[in-house]
């Protein structure tokens, strides 16, 4: 009797579950949606096993005092500085990508103490935070990470009376860059509260400013815009360029000005070009799923190409999350013999997740679940939420410049597309982001041949087609490394480039555009497994934008040009002129 009772099912469970949820949901709101107990689990292990590590606190309490000698060393060099004697020598260096000291004005007396006091202190705790025999990967990651998250708030460059630079600015203009910079932060934060664009969007409008190339909506249903651009040659390769871009921004980041628009590029060079615009979805879409964006996406968008083209092969071409959900379809398709898809090519994309990069720091199982109940709550995951975990991975040059920049000095940096852009971002359904998270970031599903389509297991290795794949050296959402794996997986021609810049502007790299380079190098079907080092040695090394060689590729995988096809599968049938409606959405 008692047994049955134990195993039989309580009624309250459900109860208790809708208040767990909104409790989480509540709390998510005060910590911008990172999990209180992800960092506790994280902050737990990593100072359980320091107290353990009797052999890692003497080490530790060594450099601290070996730092604090070479300190003082180099404040008696300072002060004899200061009073004429030679240059002291440095304690230590800011890395590389560190420009928050690289003005002059930072070596001057007594900036130069301060900024040597900070890097110091910096390159204590991360060794503190790191090398500690136990912590597990996740964690150690996690504790660096906010570690020197609280140390960059403390940085010498944010607080006025320690910053040479807004010193000297203050003193020359009576106090009016701090004034400015009071209405520049007054503004921002109405513009938040308000729920409004970021200052300066309103200069760089889709179909006005941007997202200018000529063209047709020629399909549309409850998720997507499919839109046809009108071709600029008297002929056209015949197999038409189908672009799948991330549905968690907007698609015009592939056709920004004229200038850098790749979509324009590639309609110059004789491709009839299609591009998915992905509706910003609300609360009422709560449970589409990863299914959803399969179906009313790729594969929906590729029925409708291939009849526009008389049943031509379509070179599919996915960017971000574009390219995960390119190469699922792909594999879905190669699966049951679908050969509509004549190459496949991902932009700064992954497909397998096992070393995800930064972004791995938000997610675990306690994060995605907080996560989940957060989305649970509302119904989809916010822009703002997603975009203060990007601006934490970039803190030097999102956070802390712009404190420095804009509201010490006052000086609004002049914004460009890219960065109207960047702050025109889309919302994510509860249910698709949650099965995305579990399904690739947790789980490596896709990878791992465990992600079903239709019931049935798909994987990349049953797409036949030629990949060109492109990797950005400094990104932080897809690491090139990462992006690399697709050698591990694909069994077919590959042709992988490097390219210089992050995951946007990487990407956005147009012939002209000033100190681009890039790698590459072919796999052919068959050859052995090279990994990314030995990679980089034997690549060969470009000056240049990486789309003219694309171009060339997309052409060599092309038939002779003829004339070109269509506009829409009939007249009646054109739902509108580019750039949509959906982009358009808030």
């Amino acid at each position: 009797m008692n047994q049955a009772l134990r195993s039989a099912p309580r009624p309250e469970q459900g109860v208790a579950d809708l208040i767990d949820r909104a409790a989480h949901a509540l709390q998510a709101r005060r910590t911008f949606g990172l999990s209180p107990a992800s960092l506790g689990l994280a902050a737990s292990d990593w100072w359980t096993h320091l107290l353990s590590s009797p052999g890692k606190r003497m080490e530790l309490t060594s450099e601290a005092a070996r730092m604090a000698a070479v300190y003082a060393h180099y404040v008696m060099q300072a002060l004899g500085h200061h009073r004429g004697e030679p240059d002291p020598a440095c304690c230590v260096q800011a890395e590389d990508r560190d420009r928050r000291f690289a003005h002059p004005d930072w070596q001057r007396f007594p900036f130069n103490l301060l900024q040597q006091s900070f890097l110091l202190q910096q390159q204590w705790w991360q060794q503190a935070t790191t090398g500690v025999r136990g912590v597990s990967r996740h964690h150690e990651q996690v504790v660096s990470f906010a570690a020197r998250q609280m140390l960059d708030t403390l940085a010498p460059n944010n607080l006025p009376f320690t910053n040479p630079e807004v010193l000297d600015l203050t003193l020359q203009s009576g106090g009016v860059n701090l004034l400015k910079g009071f209405n520049i932060w007054r503004d921002d934060l109405q513009r938040m509260l308000g729920g409004a664009p970021a200052a300066g969007s309103e200069d760089f409008m889709p179909g006005r400013q941007v997202a200018l190339t000529p063209g047709k909506v020629v399909m549309r249903n409850r998720l997507v815009e499919l839109i046809q651009y009108a071709p600029t040659t008297p002929k056209v390769h015949p197999e038409p360029v189908l672009i799948v871009p991330a549905w968690i921004m907007k698609y015009y980041i592939l056709d920004l000005s004229p200038h850098n628009s790749l979509v324009r590029y590639l309609v110059d060079q004789g491709h009839t070009v299609f591009m998915i615009s992905w509706r910003n979805p609300t609360g009422e879409d709560r449970d589409l799923g990863m299914h959803d964006y399969l179906e009313l996406g790729p594969l929906a968008a590729l029925d409708v190409v291939h009849r526009i083209c008389a049943g031509a092969q379509v070179h599919g071409v996915g960017y971000c999350l574009g390219g995960t959900l390119l190469s699922i379809a792909a594999a879905a398709l190669g699966a049951r013999g679908d050969r509509r898809l004549a190459t496949l090519t991902l932009l700064a994309s992954q497909v397998d997740f096992s070393e995800p990069g930064e972004l791995s720091l938000f997610i675990d199982d306690s994060q995605v679940s907080f996560l989940e109940d957060m989305m649970w709550a509302q119904g989809y995951l916010d822009t703002s939420q997603m975009a203060g975990a990007f601006q934490m991975l970039r803190s030097y040059d999102l956070i802390s410049s712009r404190i420095t920049r804009e509201y010490l000095m006052g000086q609004r940096r002049p914004p460009n597309d890219l960065m109207a852009w960047n702050a025109d971002a889309t919302r994510m359904p509860y249910r698709m982001h949650s099965e995305y998270l579990r399904g690739m970031y947790l789980n490596n599903d896709l990878a791992e041949g465990r992600w079903r389509v239709n019931g049935e297991s798909v994987s990349v290795e049953n797409a036949p087609q030629p990949w060109f794949v492109v990797g950005t050296e400094t990104d932080h959402v897809a690491p090139w490394r990462s992006v690399y794996k697709i050698h591990l997986l694909a069994h077919s021609d590959i042709e992988f480039v490097l390219t210089s810049g992050g995951h946007n502007a990487g990407i956005v790299s147009e012939p002209g555009h000033a100190g681009r380079h890039y790698r590459w190098a072919r796999r052919a079907a068959g050859q052995p497994y090279l990994d990314p080092e030995h990679w980089l040695t034997q690549a060969g090394a470009e000056q240049g934008s990486w789309w003219p060689r694309w171009s060339q590729w997309l052409s060599a995988h092309s038939s002779a040009r003829a004339a070109p096809p269509r506009m829409g599968l009939s007249h009646p049938g054109l739902l509108g002129d580019a750039p949509g409606t959906y982009v358009l959405q808030r």
